[in-house]
């Protein structure tokens, strides 16, 4: 698989995107675990990654007909792949969110499938049936606790500048479970005859969805030291992140693997911009234009011939 997937981006593409997600992951991790309070964010973000990971496994269903008492090799697969992280908070002198890291990442063995769990939401969604990637966040039970939950945060941090910012930026990469799945070829083809149209239809629908949930957390971050200018720029800079990954999406379609690794590799390259290095600014606009021209290429490559009555083609 991996060998498929390096011939279809090119050697040189995988590599480039490596490195800045080795650089940036690693500058945060640092920045992290110095810090006595964020270090004990990085157990958080851990646990939901390998959760995230473990829910999209292709093999799950297999696992539960083939071998029912899995989930032990998977909780240690996961605290194996937590471990250098561990290490890092080890070194700074955090032992106390060491643990926790490959506490919260083996217990990420213990979650349901995805399908099995998605069957429990309710039936109906608050979501026009044409924005169908929020047709499925919005079955999803934990959607309405998590935009509560970043609620009450921002509420509780008004007086700061960082924690209402932090809670938008989390509403954004809660959204991006939306935009993962790849969905069926067939709904594309009846629609798809202006690519551009299309791309601009699921980019407006994504942007009107998010400005509604995310205005009551702007709104607190509006009262705060933030102000305007400071609540602007952040919802600019989400609004610039959410088309990159309906962007993203459509480049590789219908390949997911391929569609996720772009994702992440476009939130990496939008997080690092935050930082003083004028040059992830370009990298970032780079990343923007090409997913821009490989989305609008992909989708006309998909398009079936139009025929022709007149000639029987």
């Amino acid at each position: 698989m991996l060998g498929r997937l390096v011939r279809e981006l090119g050697w040189w593409r995988p590599l480039v995107l490596g490195m800045f997600l080795v650089l940036s992951l690693g500058r945060a991790l640092f920045v992290a675990a110095a810090s006595s309070g964020l270090g004990w964010v990085v157990p958080v973000v851990v646990g939901a990654l390998a959760l995230s990971l473990h829910r999209r496994r292709a093999d799950l269903a297999f696992l539960h007909l083939a071998a029912p008492r899995f989930r032990p090799w998977l909780a240690a697969e996961y605290a194996l792949l937590s471990v250098p992280v561990a290490l890092v908070l080890l070194g700074r002198g955090r032992p106390g969110p060491a643990a926790l890291v490959l506490m919260l990442a083996a217990a990420a063995a213990l979650a349901p499938v995805a399908g099995a769990a998605a069957q429990h939401g309710p039936g109906r969604s608050p979501f026009r049936s044409v924005a169908f990637e929020w047709v499925s966040l919005g079955r999803r039970w934990w959607l309405g606790g998590g935009w509560l939950g970043l609620l009450l945060i921002a509420c509780a941090t008004r007086t700061t500048a960082t924690g209402p910012a932090l809670t938008v930026v989390g509403w954004l990469f809660l959204l991006t479970e939306a935009y993962g799945p790849a969905e069926p070829m067939l709904w594309l083809l009846p629609v798809l005859r202006q690519p551009a149209a299309w791309l601009r239809s699921r980019v407006g629908w994504a942007w009107l969805y998010f400005g509604l949930t995310v205005a009551p957390l702007a709104y607190v971050m509006l009262q705060g030291p933030a102000g305007v200018g400071g609540t602007l720029a952040l919802l600019a800079w989400c609004a610039t992140v959410l088309m990159m990954l309906v962007l993203a999406k459509y480049a590789f379609y219908p390949h997911a693997t391929l569609s996720r690794l772009t994702q992440a590799g476009a939130v990496v390259v939008a997080v690092s911009i935050l930082g003083s290095n004028p040059a992830y600014m370009a990298l970032l606009a780079a990343c923007f234009l090409g997913l821009l021209v490989k989305s609008r290429h992909r989708l006309a490559y998909l398009i079936p011939p139009i025929e022709d009555p007149a000639s029987g083609q």
